[in-house]
């Protein structure tokens, strides 16, 4: 079996900007609320949980949605066009009202710019499933997964280098990512056949006998039966777990390293840089060894490995050359718990239902993202930054307990092993 590599990269283009401007978001958002409009880190938590309200709120209704609307240009991608052209436009006003301090421009661009995300985040995840074939969906995450990291990579790289000094503000920033982002989408109108595209999938399927409802999984009246259902639950707890802890160091690093051991914006941006490194020398390897070893094994492996990242980062009262190890290692573990844990939802789903899924994976992950920046914020306020790595060790620690039951959602690859897909793929 062989995956379409390049097929997947045009696809995954839309989750590189996704993660390209969430990079931006959770590094610059915080200290424009700090330094500009000077919030308090519980203020600061509560404006950074609110992209993930409405995320809660609107992507599982708009995944729902996608799931039922057929265009000449598929189902996926009418939202996956619009929602980027609206946010590159739109997010040009968050720099504007940072530059003359005024925080209701900066409150209704913010909300223009979440509301557009929302609208295509579920989609443009569900795409990769919708035309690829569910043993090599593990793969295609690891691919999908690996284009975010590049987004991410790149946006810091724009932070490292045009981000905000004593002669100049955050309009570089924004601008460069804007074009980032809407140059991606042009090259996905011109080149994602969507509806050949799933039809495609879909012949592959039904010629090999690869079922896409996933019969085991269901009782004769199309209900999930109660131990994949059991599974799924803990599942899903165990996703908002793993972001509760990964998502507080992610928003509030850039203020930690600045205000907390005393570097500058590029120094602290460079750090969060080779976590994306990791993720991207790790995604490709880790798709292929979950093949082999099982998703529910790949994702332990790496939440072990995310917890003693942050663990031991707990013991830094200061800036420490080994603290880029933490988050290479952190990048490793989290591309291993990326990789795998959307296929994981998807396999206990029905595939008429691909967009319903994973706005209910969203819809577990934005839950706990909207919990987390509230709730480390107070303890900031209260405490000082130095909780913020014990703070994250405890939910990856807790997320591995609710792994422990689960049962269901591995790939069945071994039951198309002797299939030759090489002539499609």
């Amino acid at each position: 079996m062989k995956l379409n590599v390049k097929k997947t990269i045009i696809v995954g283009l839309a989750f590189m900007t996704i993660s390209g401007f969430w990079q931006l978001y959770d590094f610059m958002i915080p200290l424009i609320l700090k330094d500009v409009f000077k919030t308090s880190d519980t203020v600061s938590g509560v404006v950074m949980a609110l992209d993930n309200v409405l995320a809660l709120i609107l992507m599982p209704l708009f995944g729902s949605f996608s799931d039922t609307v057929s265009t000449k240009h598929g189902k996926r991608m009418p939202f996956i066009v619009i929602g980027t052209i609206v946010t590159s436009l739109t997010m040009l006003l968050i720099p504007t009202a940072a530059a003359i301090k005024s925080l209701i421009m900066f409150v209704v661009g913010l909300a223009i710019v979440l509301l557009a995300l929302a609208m295509y985040r579920s989609p443009a995840v569900a795409l990769m499933p919708d035309v690829t074939v569910k043993p090599l969906r593990s793969k295609g995450n690891a691919i999908i997964n690996l284009m975010g990291a590049v987004g991410g990579v790149i946006v810091l790289l724009i932070v490292s280098n045009l981000g905000p000094s004593d002669t100049r503000g955050y309009f570089p920033s924004f601008i460069v990512t804007a074009l980032f982002m809407f140059i991606p989408v042009l090259i996905m109108i011109l080149k994602v056949k969507e509806n050949l595209w799933v039809s495609e999938a879909e012949k592959i399927s039904e010629k090999y006998g690869i079922v896409e409802d996933e019969e085991e999984n269901v009782t004769e009246t199309e209900a999930m039966k109660p131990e994949v259902k059991k599974s799924l639950t803990f599942f899903l707890l165990a996703i908002s777990f793993w972001f509760m802890g990964y998502n507080a160091v992610i928003s509030a690093f850039s203020r930690y390293a600045t205000l907390q051991i005393g570097l500058t914006t590029s120094q602290s941006a460079n750090i969060l840089l080779v976590a994306n490194v990791g993720a991207i020398l790790s995604f490709i390897p880790i798709g292929q060894i979950s093949s082999k070893i099982g998703r529910k094994k790949m994702i332990q492996i790496g939440v072990v490995i995310l917890a003693f990242a942050f663990g031991t980062a707990t013991f830094y009262g200061s800036f420490a050359p080994l603290m880029f190890g933490n988050f290479l290692l952190a990048g490793v573990g989290w591309a291993a718990i990326n990789v795998n844990s959307l296929p994981v939802v998807l396999e206990m789903a029905k595939g008429t239902e691909t967009g319903r899924y994973t706005g209910l994976y969203y819809t577990f992950s934005m839950a706990a993202q909207v919990i987390t920046p509230i709730l480390s914020g107070l303890l900031f306020d209260l405490f000082g930054y130095q909780v913020l790595f014990p703070y994250a060790t405890v939910f990856v620690i807790l997320s591995f307990v609710m792994v422990l039951f689960v049962h269901h959602g591995d790939s069945k690859l071994i039951d198309y092993e002797e299939m030759n897909l090489d002539d499609v793929f």
